[in-house]
């Protein structure tokens, strides 16, 4: 298999500046046909940033690559039709309805039976009962299913998502990824940034960006076992007073307050057993180490904290 067939976004050593100052620092991405990649960082780390350049709504300093088998540097124009981008600020068209944006949008692309591809969208996510609304007045979670019937109106191959469920009720959160999942079968590759953990739980595949440098990428698992956690978790009484003692012990990188429990983290075996050792009036055990501990290892790797 090709690297194109094999690959919907294969790209190099991106790097990308605004005024004097690093935002994308030789980032490289793959991302594999018909998966759902999460794309996860602290906010400011250059995640827009690249998903623009990847569609070729803006031109690297540096790199090259391939989206849908098309070079992003000289062929963006045959890379924007096969695309669909929702952005992380609402953009359609506030005072038109609900079916006028998306009939729109349809047009833009060139479909000549706009009426019936809009009237299809809508029944696909249940916005035909807000045909005639307004898209202002609409709820963050139903704009957002907006934003998404507009990103597929044209039949895209590639869905490239921007922290679209920010600030939407876990129930729309949910109904959005299940539907996103559905779409894999159809053949429709996804790259999705979020904040979420159980968001980024749901992805085949995850890339970690830190303040422009790519830290991690993989599953889940293969991140996970990479950055070389360990944890354990404490219980017992007066958990707060120990997690007040744990805070400069030598060898623990997190103490975090988990439900009834106490875990700790860090890289160091021995440090972590010694620690452990100091305190014996608690129950200790050791546990899997969670995704959120090791995307806070990888933000104070990257930034010496």
């Amino acid at each position: 298999m090709t690297t194109t067939d094999e690959y919907v976004i294969d790209v190099r050593d991106l790097t990308k500046s605004f005024n004097g100052k690093r935002a994308v620092n030789h980032v490289s991405l793959q991302v594999r046909r018909g998966e759902i990649f999460g794309f996860l960082g602290p906010n400011g780390s250059g995640k827009t940033t690249t998903i623009r350049m990847l569609c070729g709504l803006m031109t690297p300093d540096s790199g090259e690559g391939e989206c849908l088998g098309y070079d992003i540097l000289r062929e963006t124009r045959m890379i924007k039709p096969l695309v669909g981008y929702v952005p992380q600020i609402f953009s359609l068209y506030q005072d038109m309805t609900v079916r006028e944006n998306l009939e729109f949008v349809s047009r833009m692309y060139g479909e000549k039976d706009y009426a019936s591809r809009t009237k299809k969208m809508m029944a696909d996510l249940e916005l035909d009962k807000f045909e005639n609304v307004l898209a202002g007045r609409l709820s963050g979670g139903w704009k957002q299913r907006l934003s998404l019937g507009a990103a597929l109106i044209h039949d895209p191959k590639l869905l490239l998502l921007d922290e679209p469920t920010a600030g939407v009720d876990p129930k729309a959160r949910r109904e959005f990824w299940n539907y996103i999942s559905n779409l894999t079968s159809q053949g429709i590759t996804s790259l999705v940034s979020t904040h979420y953990m159980d968001e980024a739980e749901r992805c085949n595949r995850l890339a970690y960006i830190v303040y422009g440098d790519l830290m991690a990428q993989g599953t889940i698992p293969e991140i996970i076992n990479h950055a070389g956690l360990i944890t354990w978790a404490a219980t017992g009484r007066h958990l707060t007073r120990l997690a007040e003692a744990l805070q400069n012990q030598p060898g623990i990188e997190q103490v975090i307050a988990w439900g009834n429990e106490l875990r700790i983290c860090g890289t160091d075996l021995d440090l972590i057993q010694q620690a452990v050792n100091r305190f014996p009036d608690y129950k200790w055990e050791e546990v899997p180490t969670n995704l959120e501990a090791v995307f806070i290892h990888l933000v104070a790797e990257r930034t010496g904290g």
